[in-house]
């Protein structure tokens, strides 16, 4: 792909220069703080907020609604997974060259970025975590959709992406984590299910309440309405 007009014209590539030109003006300790954010932190970030969101809804009062909320947890980083995997023949097709290659002046923070840009594997993997947390839980997954928005903005200030690349990523892995959910939820649901009637490992899909009602028929269902509407999945 040939590389992109440098001139003003052109608001992918002026956004770059405004966005990567705030590097260049920051403090040194600034530029490596967000060098580490962008390309380790804000992902270890989204792993943790998986852990944390898998944690809590563990404890939902019924093998019903664990085993549903969990399954979709786990479908999070299924979904980055193959989006990631979708994205190497698009990356290949499209051939666009890293933004240092085709225009100077560019502060380039992460050495040895020779692979294509477009589209953004860290803006995929990030989204995608995002998206998919949202189906399990609401609050969760939009606090990982901000960690994803904060990603692509590091990736452009790094100077390894243009923000098409990053909205390109964004696409793809909200696209994965949601047009595919309800194939998901279906093959994983089933499956925690099975998990969390195991004596051995069930504590993995439901942490089984010590109040024995929770427990019983028609449970789910008062919980359910006593529950704060922003906190109810979309799996459930």
């Amino acid at each position: 792909m040939a590389g992109l007009d440098e001139s003003g014209s052109n608001p992918d590539v002026s956004l770059l220069y405004d966005i990567n030109g705030l590097a260049k003006d920051s403090p040194h300790w600034l530029a490596r703080t967000v060098e580490f954010v962008g390309e380790y932190g804000l992902l270890l970030a989204l792993v943790l907020l998986v852990v944390w969101c898998w944690w809590g809804l563990r404890k939902r009062g019924t093998l019903d609604d664990a085993a549903s909320s969990v399954a979709a947890v786990v479908w999070a980083p299924l979904a980055a997974g193959i989006a990631v995997l979708v994205n190497m023949p698009i990356r290949g097709f499209v051939e666009r060259p890293r933004p240092a290659d085709d225009h100077r002046g560019i502060e380039v923070l992460v050495d040895g970025k020779t692979d294509f840009s477009f589209v953004s594997d860290h803006a995929t993997l990030a989204m995608a975590l995002g998206a998919g947390l949202f189906v399990a839980h609401r609050k969760f997954g939009l606090v990982g959709i901000g960690l994803a928005v904060i990603e692509g903005f590091c990736r452009v200030f790094m100077g390894v992406h243009y923000p098409t690349d990053v909205v390109g990523g964004f696409a793809l892995g909200t696209a994965v984590a949601l047009l595919l959910s309800p194939l998901a939820m279906a093959l994983l649901t089933p499956l925690a299910k099975a998990i969390g009637r195991s004596a051995r490992i069930g504590r993995l899909v439901w942490s089984r309440p010590a109040d024995p009602v929770a427990a019983l028929p028609g449970a789910s269902a008062r919980t359910a309405a006593a529950q704060d509407p922003d906190e109810r999945d979309l799996a459930a």
